[in-house]
Formats: structure tokens, C-alpha cells, sequence
């Protein structure tokens, strides 16, 4: 242990104590040991440090801070290096407001478009969500604070995310989920890793032993703590056991009397204690503040950096007759509300209070460009408004082009919802076709932090998706749309041409005890590739001002190399993207799979030789019996282009492996290698798993249990309670429909009963919860007793503790 000698100085209730919160977002301090508290904040898209109380979902004020573009319009840019600098931006506003750990970046696979969150993370790619994330990390912790990757791992929907069982195949797992992970904790070697609320094959991700030790720490070498998601612990000592380190937010003391319980009944050994305490003090003690914090920072250095990145990111979809960039001086008509008020961010725990908000509006005076007007066109609401389309389509008739600002609204995009469907709102839709009939030179400028189908897309010439670009976004659009920057960012996303097409869209998301990844590794554009299926725009599909020419490959089993030339008329980049796929493998695998990339800046005419390293995850797939990661031998393809469906280079490599037996189970997974998963049996799924597919369904026969969520109080045994479920499935229905998300519902909605317990930062000890979930299940008189035991019981030790305090 590096700490021995401090932690031999320790009680165990110290110890214990320690690895619990002292509130919502601060940690424990031993004083007369000199062993300082830390404050950790959230921070994946900007820093959210709380004002006055705390609160876990962004509901009270926070500090000002940039908000910079999301995670998903950042991976756009495909450029680590940028999001590094920007990490160390956000690294600098934290130090300025005393926070030492910065909960982001999220990088979860984006298993589906559908997922609410899918805003705060990167791709629907591991390479692509490893290295970005990897590069935010190294950026914060240039500032002396830690950054926490979150959250770990197979966390795909917020749907139920806090009682949902992930249950997934062993070689999906390893492959697609947890190579990102894998990526930015080697690469970016992060101080804190955030663990995920759902279970994963039946087992906590707090409380499983073989993700949080033997692959994070064993295998990867991860020398930090491992957090809870916020209310995340199911079971304090089984995680502590397993390898996480800090229980988050505290519970006012209730989980380390739990834990010191267990230690003096040999439950767990205190030998394992002092371990997770040594380790989470090496974190502490290298990230606590070493002065204090006086809030300044470059705000204006900051907001200039949010719209370089924003500008970097803008992905230009379509282009027809070169409508774009706009001359100098050309007559615009704005239309649409985004303009007025953008859609620049997610709405959740991520919530940033910008330092300043640029809107379309207030920028467009600064442009070569002449406005004839704004008008609002539609509102958030999904209602046609007719007064509202014919102010747009009068004014669409003055103008040369009409820059219409579409998106989706805040209710679909936050923490704790998932979209129901990848539509726009319907007003908007029937909108732009009444203005493109007025006039057809539409330009659609689209804020959306995931995917949406597009069968509007023949009513505009041209689409200009700019993602949730952060405070500084409007500027950022506008200059692209001028020609000031030439586009240069790429999907981090497959847009399918409609949901039905995806194959995870007849298992997404999990509805009651479990989510099934049926799917198994054909996530996103793995599927399409594999299958020949169409799709409305590609992963890594991007226009550009300019043009790029590919040639002169060379191949090897380390690297890959070409010549990139810009054979246009205007500087620009280019991001050149390596797929690897091994035609007649014997194992089950996608046709191709990304396994490097480079963003390229060339001037005119410019041409220059690259080099994109093949790493150790080129050619590598898990054997899930051995346990191990194995390399196929054989002939590779290996595969150059500016997207995965526009391959401008093929080569081949002959690699060095071990031989591999054609799967034995292949009649049994047939419809993995047909690409028939619209309807994968459960024989099929269960070969792919290796065991029996669990129960999905709840048990309503029978009680209620700590770990249930308390949306299914529908069939609680007390009417009472049911009445209470339904009057909370009103409350969160009637803030959907009015477009407002009610956050604070949506989280109790989701969160299990023990949840009761670990989000009140002590007000409700688990004795109590468990008192209530008593009553819920029909013995109110009970339940009501051990409430009133509970209580007792927390007033005994605070008095006592208040005693200790004085004397």
C-alpha cells in the first residue's frame, strides 16, 4: 500500500467513512489526519458546479461556464486532439471553481438513435468514442484535477436504466462495449471511472468483481477510483468488495455503518478495506485543491475556442447545385424558432448555465449576408399553426435563400427518457414544405444530438447538421454556411433511412427487467455494411467545399499509408477513415469495422503522405471460452475512404494468427450470419449467449423488492401505492406532452425503492426504505413501525454524534 502509514492511523469508521460522500457532491475529509475533502461536479459538456443545495439532476442554479458543443457534435470533428484542448479549457474552469473531479466525458456506445442521452455520448463506434474520450481526459487532467469516464459499461437507455439487466453476448461485450472504455482508460489514463446503475448479465456493474478488477485493473491497468453513478449502489459492500471505491452522494453516514457492520461480522475483511481506501487516497490526495479557487477564467479565450470546435464539427449533408456557400451579400430569409432561441444542449445532469448564448439572431448582422426578416414559422409545440406558415411563406417569397432552422425539441433529448420514435415534429415538417414551395432554395440548418429520419429531405436543397453545438454555435453555422469555413466534420452516427430498419429496434429499449442485445455485434453501421442495407447518410459521410483524391496505398500489419490530395478550389480537411474486415472468416464478424482515422487540413491543390497506425485491436477478436483475445490468421482487407461506404483504397495483409475452427453452433446462429435479426428466436439468442435467456418480464404475483423500480407500484399489493403509481405516471405523462421535461419525475419514476435511501443524503436510512417498500407490498401498519424504528434510530446516532462533535 502507498498509504500504510496513514491509514494504520485511521478508526475503521474513518475508513469506512471515506468511501461514502459527505453530501451531494463532496467527499469525506479525515481533518486530524490532514486528509482533504474533494468536490466532484459534473462536467461532460461544461462545468455545473451548484450554488446553493445540491442536487443530482440539474434542477437548482449552477455556476456560469462554457457549455461547449455536446459529446456527439464534438465526435463529429473526429479530431482527438481538439477535443484534448478542449478538455483542458473545461480542466481550467474547474480548478477555477474549486472542483477536482470533472464527472465526463460519457462515451457509451450508442446502440440505438432512440436513447435520450445520446447527446452526452460520442459514437455508435468504440474506436472513434475510445480515442475522442481519451483525448478530453488527457486534456483535464493537464490541469492537476481527474477526470471520470462514465458510465461503465453497456449502458444503452435510460428507460429503466437504474433496475435494467443489459444482457449481452461475452464477445459483443468485450468487442463493442467495452473497447472504447478500454481505449480511454489505456490512452487517457483517467484518476475516476463512473459505474453504471444497470446490471450486466445479472450482476450489478457496481458490485461486479470481473469488470471493476480483473479487466479495469488487472488487464488494463487502471491505477484510479471507480465511483457510483449517482443513487447507483445496490449493495455497499459487495461493491466495495468488488473494487469500487466511493458510494455517491453520501448518506449521511448510513452505508459506513453498514460497511463497519460488515467488518467486525467477517463479511468482508478490513484488509480490503484498507486496500480500497489506499487506492481512492492516491486519487485524492494528487487531485485536491493546492490553493484556493478565485472563479476567474478566459471566458472570452473559452467561448472563441467552443465556436472553433463548433465550426469543426458542422456536417454538411447535402449540397444540391452548390446552393452552399452563399455569396457575399445574398438576401436570407430566417425562419424558424431555433433561431430565436437555439437547441444547443441535452437537458439533465449535464445542464450548463452558459457564460454567454449567441442565437442566430444576434449574429446574422455580423455576416456578408443581407436578411429580409425573421419570423418564427412554428413553435415547440408539434402543432401546424397557420398564421405562423403564412408570415414564413410570405416572407420566404422576399428572399433570395431561405436559412430554415429545424430540430428537435428539449423533451426529446435528456437524461432519464428515451425518443419514441426518430421523426421530426410534425409542424415543422409540414413548414418546410410550404416554404420550399414559396421558394426552393431552402437551406435546413438542424440541431439534433442523434439521428432523425429525413423523408423531407427532397424539399430542401440543402442540410447543414450542426448537432447541439454549445453557446457559441450560431456564429460557428453561419460561417459555414458563407463559406468562412469549409466544412469538415463527419457523422459519428448512421442515420438509417427509418427506425424499422435498425435491428435493434425490435428489442430497444428494455421495458421490464431486462434489455436484450439481441442485435449482437451489428450495431449501427457494423449492420448496414454487413447487410447491403441502405441508409440516408453513412457513418463518417460529411460534404465539403473541396474535393480529396486517394491514392497509393501501402499496407501493413502496423500501419497503413497513402497520399491525401485537395484537388479542389478551397482549402479544406478531409478525414480519412481505415476499416479492417476478413472476408471468409470462420467466426461470426461485420464486413468491416473502423480501426483508425486521421483528420487531414490540405490547402489547395496541396498533397501529402499519410500514415494511420494498425494498432493491437486491428485484427484481434475475444474468444469468450479461452478468455482471452485472439488474432484469426489469414488475408485482411484493409480499406480507405472518406466514409464507411465510400471506400476510395482496398488493399490486403496477410497476418500471422492462430487457425481458427468454423463455429460450431452456425446452424444454431443462422440468422446472425443471414443478417436476419428482425426477429432473432430465442434459441438463436441463447447460442449467442451461451446460456438461457434470462426472464424478461416482471413477476406481478409477486411483492415488490428493494431493487424493483417504483414505477411498478402499478401492481402493488396497497391501493394506496397504486394510486401513487398512477398519479405519478400522470405527472410524467403531462410533462411530456407539454414538452417540458420534469426531471426530477422522470428519476423517481425509474429509481428502485433502496433508492429511497441512497439519494436523500441521510434524511431516509435503508432501514426505513425498507420500512416503506413494507407498506407498498400491503402491511402499512408494519411497514409504518419499522419507519418509526428507523427514524429513531437516525435521531439516536446524530444526537450521539452531535455529543461526540462537543466533546
Amino acid at each position: 500500500m502507498k498509504h500504510k502509514e496513514l491509514i494504520e492511523q485511521m478508526t475503521l469508521e474513518e475508513k469506512c467513512g471515506l468511501l461514502s460522500g459527505r453530501d451531494i457532491w463532496s467527499t469525506r475529509p479525515v481533518q486530524r489526519l490532514g486528509v482533504p475533502a474533494i468536490y466532484l461536479s459534473d462536467g461532460p459538456t461544461g462545468m455545473r458546479k451548484q450554488v446553493g443545495e445540491g442536487d443530482h439532476l440539474g434542477l437548482n442554479a449552477s455556476l456560469p461556464a462554457t457549455c461547449w458543443p455536446t459529446a456527439v457534435t464534438v465526435a463529429c470533428t473526429w479530431d482527438p486532439a481538439l477535443g484534448e484542448e478542449l478538455g483542458a479549457a473545461l480542466g481550467e474552469e474547474a480548478v477555477a471553481q474549486g472542483v477536482s473531479v470533472v464527472l465526463g466525458p460519457g462515451l457509451n456506445i450508442q446502440r440505438s438513435p432512440l436513447c435520450g442521452r445520446n447527446f452526452e455520448y460520442f459514437s455508435e463506434d468504440p474506436i472513434l468514442a475510445g480515442k475522442l474520450a481519451a483525448g478530453y481526459i488527457r486534456g483535464i487532467q493537464s490541469r492537476g484535477i481527474a477526470a471520470c469516464p462514465k458510465h461503465f459499461a453497456a449502458n444503452s437507455q435510460e428507460t429503466l436504466r437504474m433496475v435494467s439487466d443489459s444482457v449481452v453476448d461475452g464477445r459483443t461485450f468485450r468487442e463493442v462495449y467495452l473497447t472504447n472504455y478500454e481505449i480511454a482508460v489505456k490512452e487517457g489514463k483517467p484518476k475516476f471511472i463512473m459505474s453504471s446503475y444497470n446490471k450486466i448479465n445479472g450482476t450489478y456493474a457496481n458490485e461486479d468483481k470481473t469488470l471493476l478488477s480483473d479487466i479495469l485493473r488487472d488487464e488494463w491497468g487502471f491505477e484510479g477510483a471507480v465511483v457510483t453513478d449517482w443513487g447507483g449502489s445496490n449493495d455497499h459492500v459487495e461493491g466495495v468488495r468488488a473494487g469500487s471505491h466511493l458510494e455517491m452522494p453520501g448518506t449521511a453516514g448510513d452505508s459506513d455503518r453498514q460497511l463497519a457492520a460488515a467488518v467486525k461480522a467477517g463479511v468482508i475483511s478490513e484488509e480490503v478495506v484498507d486496500q480500497r481506501v489506499d487506492e481512492l487516497l492516491d486519487v485524492i490526495l494528487a487531485v485536491a485543491p493546492k490553493e484556493k479557487a478565485d472563479g476567474s477564467f478566459d471566458k472570452e479565450g473559452h467561448h472563441a475556442l467552443a465556436a472553433r470546435v463548433a465550426e469543426e464539427a458542422v456536417v454538411l449533408l447535402k449540397n444540391e447545385e452548390n446552393i452552399l456557400p452563399l455569396a457575399a451579400g445574398a438576401k436570407v430569409a430566417v425562419i424558424g424558432d431555433f433561431a430565436a432561441i437555439p437547441r444547443y444542449q441535452g437537458a439533465g445532469s449535464s445542464l450548463v448555465n452558459p457564460t454567454k448564448l449567441e442565437c442566430t439572431l444576434d449574429v446574422l448582422d455580423k455576416m456578408p449576408l443581407e436578411s429580409v426578416g425573421y419570423t418564427q414559422g412554428f413553435t415547440r409545440a408539434d402543432a401546424v399553426d397557420k398564421a405562423l406558415t403564412e408570415q414564413a411563406v410570405a416572407l420566404a417569397k422576399q428572399a433570395d435563400t431561405v436559412l430554415l432552422y429545424m430540430g428537435l425539441p428539449e423533451i426529446s433529448e435528456t437524461e432519464g427518457l428515451d425518443r419514441e420514435h426518430m421523426r421530426l415534429p410534425g409542424n415543422q415538417v409540414e413548414l418546410l414544405k410550404a416554404v420550399a414551395a414559396a421558394n426552393p432554395n431552402v437551406v435546413v440548418v438542424l440541431a439534433a444530438g442523434s439521428p432523425v429520419e429525413t423523408p423531407w429531405l427532397e424539399h430542401c436543397k440543402a442540410l447543414v447538421y450542426t448537432g447541439l453545438c454549445g453557446q457559441a454555435g450560431a456564429s460557428a453555422a453561419l460561417r459555414v454556411i458563407t463559406g468562412q469555413v469549409c466544412p469538415g466534420g463527419r457523422l459519428s452516427q448512421t442515420w438509417p433511412l427509418e427506425w424499422a430498419d435498425e435491428p435493434v429496434s425490435h428489442y430497444w429499449p428494455g421495458r421490464q427487467r431486462t434489455a436484450e442485445y439481441r442485435e449482437g455485434p451489428f450495431v449501427g453501421y457494423r449492420y448496414f455494411e454487413t447487410a447491403n442495407k441502405p441508409v440516408r447518410f453513412a457513418f463518417g459521410y460529411g460534404l465539403s467545399y473541396t474535393t480529396f483524391a486517394y491514392s497509393d496505398l501501402a499496407v501493413s500489419e502496423t500501419e497503413v499509408s497513402f497520399t491525401l490530395t485537395n484537388t479542389g478550389s478551397v482549402a479544406g480537411a478531409e478525414v480519412a477513415q481505415v476499416y479492417v474486415g476478413k472476408p471468409g472468416s470462420a467466426i461470426l464478424r461485420p464486413a468491416k469495422e473502423l480501426k483508425g482515422f486521421a483528420k487531414v487540413r490540405l490547402a489547395e491543390g496541396e498533397s501529402r503522405r499519410v500514415t494511420i497506425p494498425l494498432d493491437d485491436k486491428a485484427f484481434r477478436w475475444y474468444d469468450v471460452q479461452a478468455k482471452a483475445w485472439k488474432v484469426e490468421g489469414g488475408e485482411y482487407t484493409v480499406m480507405v475512404g472518406s466514409s464507411c461506404a465510400d471506400i476510395r483504397l482496398s488493399g490486403s495483409v496477410n497476418v500471422a494468427g492462430e487457425a481458427v475452427q468454423a463455429t460450431a453452433d452456425k446452424e444454431a446462429l443462422a440468422c446472425y450470419y443471414d443478417l436476419k435479426l428482425d426477429n432473432v428466436p430465442d434459441e438463436a439468442f441463447a447460442a449467442l449467449l451461451g446460456r438461457e435467456v434470462p426472464q424478461g418480464k416482471w413477476d406481478e404475483t409477486k411483492l415488490l423488492e428493494m431493487n424493483d423500480a417504483i414505477c411498478q407500484m402499478y401492481y402493488a399489493r396497497n391501493p394506496i401505492a397504486r394510486l401513487a403509481g398512477r398519479i405519478l405516471t400522470n405527472m410524467k405523462e403531462k410533462s411530456i406532452a407539454q414538452g417540458k421535461p420534469d426531471l426530477n419525475i422522470l428519476f423517481i419514476y425509474n429509481m428502485p425503492f433502496r433508492g429511497i435511501a441512497k439519494m436523500m443524503n441521510g434524511m431516509v436510512s435503508m432501514e426505513m426504505a425498507e420500512g416503506i417498500l413494507v407498506m407498498v407490498n400491503g402491511h402499512f401498519f408494519k411497514g409504518l413501525g419499522q419507519v418509526w424504528r428507523g427514524w429513531r434510530s437516525l435521531s439516536r446516532i446524530a444526537k450521539a454524534e452531535k455529543n461526540a462533535a462537543k466533546g
